[in-house]
């Protein structure tokens, strides 16, 4: 064998060793803005903090001074001075000389929110390192209590966040800040048509007793089969997304939301058709079974069009978790800006394999404490059908109460409002007497009072008071719609 045909081994190559991403010099020239004019961090602070910092020792002299100067001292090398003296040098200079250093090479605070920006903007990018290196380590190890499709839903919450920085997860924040939040929230409401502070459902009455949807509100509809719980919701959905209007100046819409419907029960399709029916007043049944006419067909066509654009996103998908529920929650949010959670229903979304197994009350706890978190997390409401328990069939008075709810415990303590659906009509006419005798004369009388009217029963509201408000229901058009002043009743309170 030749020489030539012997290889040379390979000698290996150093590993390149790549430093996080940083810029020390942006860091140094914005504190030295800071200390020369303590006017530069109104420029940055709110958006930088002090975990912003490549350099530790930056993030405590920026920490410190902006704690001076929100106090109303001066920062400057001096004051600051009395808080470095014990620490480690910076190479050949004491941190307090350090501190004069940074002023001296202080050009102009003109720049200050650039490099207020460059050092967030790396900081971003080395937290995108972290969750990269995390989501990387966990694929490899694959752990048994941590399967692919939790990981991806670990990693989508982590980004979520990240991308959300400063809107959730940061702590405590001042008072003055929850202030300014709630005097914003009063502001929108004087300017909002009716003067609600949340998104309108449409029904003046109910819009009345809650001041509408309130963001980061759990609300909870409950009641039991053919109440007409769906038809609700979808009728909510309708008005909430037609009223979507957006502000060009800014990402918060003026009125309305983009809405997410999780339809866990119900197809895409069926909900496209109670839509239409409840529009086009042609029943729902008929428009499934084709027996309707050229100008039925048109009307449906017109209504089609009419509902082409909205801002109306179906997840049609069953027996999801709810974390999976969360998971697309937040990717509608940063796609589309979603306003507007409803599930539908509550019951049939899961929870952890682990509260799966100690009980079907523990996985509802996780269920609703999960929704509550979510709401919470994207400052948004969210709507959650529920089913109630038989035992309100084995009352002489079927209206229902808290207690009827099934797994009760959690969903009556997470909801910030509960409400039920309660159509009278419904048990009154399956309680028809014999015709021609006295009883069947009253059961006329009692029948004509309740048809076409549902009863929505408040039963819990964090924010304002309980009672019943009485809609007009047509069943074959799924429709609520506010009761004619002719119509109304006095007010029934629980």
């Amino acid at each position: 064998m030749s020489n030539a045909a012997i290889l040379p081994r390979p000698v290996p190559e150093t590993p390149v060793f790549r430093e996080a991403p940083h810029n020390l010099e942006a860091e140094q020239a914005l504190l030295g803005a800071i200390l020369v004019n303590n006017e530069a961090v109104d420029r940055v602070s709110s958006f930088l903090k002090p975990q912003h910092f490549f350099d530790p020792l930056h993030g405590r002299i920026f920490e410190t001074a902006a704690k001076l100067i929100m106090g109303g001292k001066r920062a400057t090398p001096i004051t600051l001075k009395t808080y470095f003296q014990n620490d480690e040098p910076v190479g050949e200079l004491s941190v307090p000389q350090y501190l004069g250093r940074l002023a001296a090479n202080a050009t102009t605070i003109i720049n200050a929110e650039d490099y207020g920006r460059t050092v967030y903007d790396l900081a971003v990018r080395r937290q995108l390192i972290d969750i990269g290196e995390a989501m990387v380590n966990t694929a490899y190890d694959s752990p048994i209590d941590a399967p692919p499709a939790t990981q991806i839903e670990g990693a989508e919450q982590q980004l979520y966040e990240l991308a959300e920085t400063g809107k959730y997860g940061t702590g405590f924040e001042p008072f003055s800040s929850a202030l300014t939040d709630a005097i914003d929230m009063a502001a929108n409401a004087y300017r909002r048509d009716g003067g609600l502070s949340g998104l309108a459902t449409g029904f003046s009455d109910l819009d009345q007793r809650m001041g509408g949807l309130q963001a980061s509100d759990l609300i909870i509809i409950a009641g039991r089969p053919s109440m007409g719980k769906t038809a609700l919701a979808t009728n909510i959905a309708y008005h909430v997304a037609k009223a979507y209007k957006s502000d060009p100046d800014s990402d918060k819409p003026l009125d309305g939301a983009v809405v997410g419907f999780f339809s866990l029960e119900m197809s895409a399709e069926q909900l496209a058709t109670r839509i239409i029916a409840e529009q086009s007043y042609i029943p729902s049944e008929r428009i499934r079974r084709g027996r309707i006419d050229s100008d039925e067909f048109d009307r449906i066509v017109e209504v089609s069009q009419e509902l082409q654009n909205l801002p109306l996103f179906i997840d049609q998908t069953g027996g999801i978790s709810v974390a999976q529920l969360a998971a697309r929650a937040r990717r509608l949010k940063r796609q589309r800006g979603l306003g507007f959670v409803i599930v539908d229903y509550l019951q049939l979304l899961s929870g952890s394999s682990r509260r799966a197994q100690e009980g079907r009350v523990q996985e509802v706890t996780e269920i609703t404490t999960g929704l509550k978190a979510l709401a919470k997390e994207l400052q948004v409401p969210i709507l959650a059908l529920s089913q109630l328990s038989r035992q309100v069939e084995n009352r002489e008075d079927k209206r229902p109460q808290l207690a009827d709810l099934r797994e009760s415990g959690s969903i009556e303590q997470d909801a910030d409002v509960v409400m039920f659906v309660f159509r009278e009509e419904y048990y009154l006419e399956r309680s028809q007497p014999r015709e021609n005798t006295e009883e069947h004369r009253q059961w006329q009388m009692d029948m004509e009072a309740v048809t076409g009217k549902a009863d929505v029963i408040i039963g819990k509201q964090r924010h304002g008071p309980t009672g019943t408000v009485t809609l007009q229901f047509t069943p074959e058009f799924t429709r609520f719609s506010n009761l004619a002043a002719s119509q109304r009743l006095p007010e029934r309170m629980e």
